[in-house]
């Protein structure tokens, strides 16, 4: 099967809906077994968890005790997804430490000790798969999000460095960068926002979730097995 998963066990962070949920049931569809990790959503995680035969498990990945935690009870992994994220828009004049720490600490912090955690277990035996999940504000920034285009930006330049680190010993570190997906981030937006985003996507939609999910999957595939410190933008052409 192309992008086979057979006999991997992959943890994906933020799992219990949208994006993640996408990930979670994409890469168990390709033969993984698969965890969950979620900090809120309990039902709608372990839900899922029964449907693809695989584990939930609640942690706050913002926290390095809980986040170790995470990956020390998900087991041997050779796939680790990181895609918790929240947003807290405001403009900078006006944005709050809080706001600026809670995104910092969720978006990027969480990423650093989930893969701290991984890396050792991975390194010992040669082999191994990060992908986290950055997104085209990362890229190219946007109004009102300074605190997350710096996490999700901050996410890219850490995974390359990580892809560096970990090469010699066949562990590879990717990047996805979402564009303007369907989920309830860009539900809310009013429709002048969302027709704006069509005009500037040359494929005319909005992403769906699976969109991202296919790429996680190929990334984490033998298919990719001569890639890492890539940034795979998922934007309908977007970010050109």
């Amino acid at each position: 099967m192309f992008a086979g998963l057979e006999g991997k066990t992959a943890l994906v962070t933020g799992a219990s809906r949208g994006i993640g949920a996408a990930i979670a049931t994409e890469l168990a569809a390709a033969g993984a077994t698969v965890v969950l990790g979620y900090r809120s959503g309990h039902e709608e995680a372990e839900a899922l968890a029964v449907d693809l035969g695989g584990r939930a498990i609640q942690a706050d990945v913002s926290s390095a005790e809980d986040a170790k935690r995470l990956v020390e009870e998900a087991g041997e992994l050779d796939i680790l997804v990181n895609n918790a994220g929240l947003t807290r828009d405001g403009l900078l004049a006006r944005m709050s430490d809080d706001d600026w720490r809670t995104v910092l600490e969720t978006n990027l912090s969480s990423v650093f000790y989930t893969c701290r955690a991984v890396t050792r277990p991975m390194l010992k035996k040669r082999s191994g798969t990060i992908v986290n999940i950055s997104s085209i504000v990362g890229v190219h920034g946007n109004w009102g999000q300074a605190n997350y285009a710096a996490s999700k930006a901050g996410i890219i330049g850490f995974t390359k460095s990580l892809a560096r680190e970990l090469g010699s010993r066949n562990v590879r570190a990717n990047v996805v960068a979402p564009g303007y997906v369907k989920t309830q981030l860009t539900d809310v937006l009013p429709e002048e926002a969302t027709a704006a985003m069509l005009t500037n996507t040359p494929l005319g939609r909005l992403g769906e979730p699976s969109d991202v999910a296919a790429a996680v999957r190929f990334l984490c595939s033998d298919a990719a097995s001569f890639i890492t410190g890539e940034v795979l933008l998922v934007d309908g052409g977007l970010g050109m």
